[in-house]
């Protein structure tokens, strides 16, 4: 299950590294920018810039993310030229552009970006990905670091509680818990689902190798009411980020558009993800690449659609499972291969995971019980029956029921964790 489908425009994966160099690695530039217009015109319009007291993100290390996600941030030293910082993710705001309410109503989205404070001035920018997969640059402004209308201020002092602590930021990966539609006097409850939600995660494969790396904090954010809105039946609730279901007229598609104050609460403590337990036992979720994760706490399979959604922000998973019958997704252009690890339209495949399929496995892979726990080409992912092929029968990026992921995204996975931390 997934609720969000990704609008991906995609592009071949490459590695390339995510550094600032010189500069204070123990603070952190947010610059922050709403996305604003309607599908056929729109544009980025810079709203703040900020000084996070905390290091946000591990800035030394190669890994994947300059290739990944819908747009990027770059950021290049204005004298020399040279890119100090370049960072892939995908935005609610993209997805939204290509709904039927885009064609003719502007809307506005929020959202903060963050790179390690420079010690220079910098050009920063914002990649779009193209139809062609192509990367284009659709906004540039110059960020002086004397400038007086940087902001430099404390935070909203929030209880935090420090779940798990394996070292320094720039050496870990930090995710860091918020909760969403708990009153004050709900806050216990809270702690021990964000409890709950961290061992299972660090217990399901492959994360349950690498509980070393892994800095976790659950921040106590209290909201006026419990739960979260569900317009469809005409529940509103007075919650701290606005968390919605129904989000697109999809059910189970649970989301918040309050960016701003999603920030302003993480930016308690360094973080890396963002995952935000909503209050609730309603079935739902969605994930947001290199940003956060959102799900309901008390549904009877909340944890898996934690873990599900996670795949998708931490480690840019594609969901493996597609529509029935005739329905074609144009979600993936099948002439362009995809930028998420775990499927493909065989224009890139040598690049995907082909090396791991054995030489006896035919190729389409019948989806057959023989093959279940095979590595191979099984054609049905994206959402689309046809053109698109996945590693695997059986997934947790294609249902809940198998409980696992499969070995390539399981690999995926693994490497997302070895590229960030020591």
């Amino acid at each position: 299950m997934h609720a969000l489908k990704v609008i991906i425009i995609p592009l071949l994966l490459s590695i390339l590294t995510n550094t600032l160099i010189a500069g204070n690695i123990d603070k952190t530039i947010r610059y922050d920018v709403c996305f604003t217009g309607k599908a056929d015109h729109w544009d980025v319009i810079h709203s703040q810039t900020k000084i996070v007291q905390f290091a946000t993100g591990n800035s030394g290390y190669e890994h994947q993310f300059a290739e990944k996600g819908n747009m990027r941030l770059v950021v290049k030293e204005t004298e020399t030229g040279d890119t100090l910082f370049i960072k892939g993710f995908s935005p609610l705001f993209q997805e939204w552009l290509l709904t039927s309410e885009a064609n003719t109503k502007e809307r506005e989205f929020y959202q903060a970006l963050y790179f390690p404070h420079p010690s220079k001035d910098v050009l920063v920018s914002i990649d779009l990905r193209n139809i062609e997969g192509q990367w284009g640059q659709k906004y540039a402004d110059t960020l002086f670091i004397s400038d007086i209308r940087i902001k430099n201020e404390n935070p909203k002092k929030y209880k935090i509680d420090t779940l798990l602590y394996s070292g320094h930021s720039q050496e870990k990966i930090d995710l860091v818990f918020l909760s969403e539609g708990y009153t004050r006097e709900e806050m216990d409850k809270y702690v021990a689902d964000a409890k709950r939600m961290a061992r299972f995660l660090l217990n399901f494969q492959p994360f349950n190798e690498f509980q070393n790396k892994f800095n976790l904090y659950a921040i106590q954010v209290p909201s006026a009411e419990s739960g979260a809105d569900e317009p469809e039946i005409g529940i509103l609730k007075n919650t701290a980020f606005n968390a919605t279901w129904n989000t697109f007229e999809s059910e189970r598609y649970l989301t918040s558009g309050d960016m701003l104050q999603i920030s302003n609460a993480a930016d308690e403590v360094s973080w890396d993800q963002i995952v935000i337990i909503v209050n609730s036992a309603r079935y739902g979720g969605g994930g947001f690449y290199n940003w956060l994760s959102i799900f309901s706490s008390d549904h009877q399979q909340s944890e898996l659609v934690f873990i599900h959604e996670f795949g998708h922000a931490f480690a840019g998973l594609a969901d493996e499972y597609y529509y029935n019958g005739d329905i074609e997704d144009t979600t993936y252009p099948i002439t362009i291969e995809p930028w998420e690890p775990n499927i493909t339209t065989l224009v890139q495949f040598d690049k995907k995971w082909k090396g791991s399929i054995s030489h006896k496995t035919p190729l389409p892979t019948p989806r057959d019980s023989m093959y279940i726990n095979t590595i191979g080409l099984f054609e049905g992912g994206g959402y689309r029956t046809k053109g698109i092929y996945s590693p695997s029968i059986t997934c947790l990026m294609k249902t809940l029921s198998t409980k696992s992921f499969c070995p390539v995204c399981q690999e995926a996975i693994r490497q997302t964790i070895l590229n960030q931390a020591k």
